[in-house]
């Protein structure tokens, strides 16, 4: 038994999203034809209240291509020192639109109105136009962080005030819905642009959605061309994307619940200096410095538990649709044997 705490990117399609896919009417997506792709977009612009969506092969090209569409560089966005957008897209934001990027130092991955004021740029020719807000929620270096929705809501006024555009990056966005106290819609209302994943914790095989106004997908849909992002038929991912949101949202909690037991059980290892807050399907620890870090990792992955580095001496684990009680139990069984 291969026991797989990478990423909840590892999830595989079950026997019912299998028949889903196979089932699948598709058509040309490039043409709009494709009957499959048409209904997720629309399935996933009506959770969060928006008039339009757009599937793309990936997490990075929905939040590439909204940064590109929110904003006429050059330009500054806004973000915190952890965000994915930054840190591991690749300089897409630079590459791709040309803006510069203004990092705050936020609390686990979250930054608040107070800071994002403060970071605006002044209406002078030595400084970039800050043109962009970016959030991330839950954020994934930050531990599974929920952003509350008083936060976001002040966030989005001052964008407003300042005529500056507010993008989501939701790439774990139902972990956070299924614990926080709002729901899908009250969330889009604050952004302009939302990135949506369904290959993480609901299971699909491939695929992200950008969700905004008609407008904004006019764009974006011609910059995924651009990017080569026009899968043609495409409709059998989209018909995995579907059976995840009508499916896989509510489980997710599950995740959680075997989160958190993973967590409880590192605070007492001796080999553990530090387990940072559980809040949903990440668990981050820091091992103790007398330890070589890949030492724990390559004796985790002696007995087919598979873990990956998350930084200097801390590791992180993600649990997911494939990940069983069962996987839950051996997995703490041998990392008590390791203590």
């Amino acid at each position: 038994m291969i026991i797989d705490l990478r990423s909840d990117t590892v999830t595989k399609p079950t026997p019912e999203m299998k028949n889903a896919m196979f089932n699948a009417e598709v058509g040309d997506d490039v043409f709009g034809d494709d009957p499959s792709i048409n209904r997720l977009e629309q399935l996933g612009a009506e959770m969060f209240g928006k008039e339009g969506g757009l599937f793309c092969p990936s997490g990075v090209m929905t939040n590439q291509i909204a940064i590109k569409i929110n904003s006429n560089s050059p330009g500054e966005l806004i973000c915190d020192e952890l965000s994915h957008v930054y840190k591991y897209e690749g300089g897409g934001i630079g590459f791709n639109a040309g803006l510069a990027t203004k990092l705050i130092k936020g609390n686990a991955g979250q930054i608040t109105a107070e800071q994002i004021e403060a970071a605006i740029n002044p209406d002078d020719i030595h400084f970039p136009e800050t043109q962009l807000v970016s959030l991330e929620n839950t954020c994934n270096k930050g531990g599974g962080t929920i952003y509350p929705l008083s936060e976001i809501k002040k966030i989005k006024t001052l964008c407003d005030e300042k005529n500056l555009t507010l993008h989501l990056d939701g790439a774990r966005v139902f972990n956070a819905l299924v614990e926080a106290d709002y729901t899908a819609k009250e969330l889009g209302e604050q952004f302009d642009t939302i990135s949506v994943c369904l290959s993480k914790g609901l299971g699909a095989p491939v695929g992200s959605l950008l969700l905004g106004t008609k407008q904004d997908i006019i764009k974006a849909r011609r910059i995924r061309k651009i990017l080569g992002g026009g899968m043609r038929q495409a409709g059998y991912l989209a018909a995995a994307g579907i059976y995840a949101l009508k499916n896989n949202i509510e489980r997710l909690k599950e995740d959680h619940t075997r989160a958190k037991a993973l967590g409880n059980v590192l605070k007492k290892l001796s080999f553990v200096e530090k387990v940072l807050p559980v809040y949903t399907n990440i668990v981050i620890f820091e091992i103790i410095e007398t330890i070589d870090l890949n030492t724990i990792i390559q004796q985790l992955a002696d007995k087919n538990i598979k873990v990956v580095a998350f930084g200097p001496q801390q590791i992180r684990m993600v649990t997911h649709l494939n990940f069983t009680n069962e996987m839950l139990e051996e997995t703490i069984k041998t990392l008590v044997s390791l203590s």
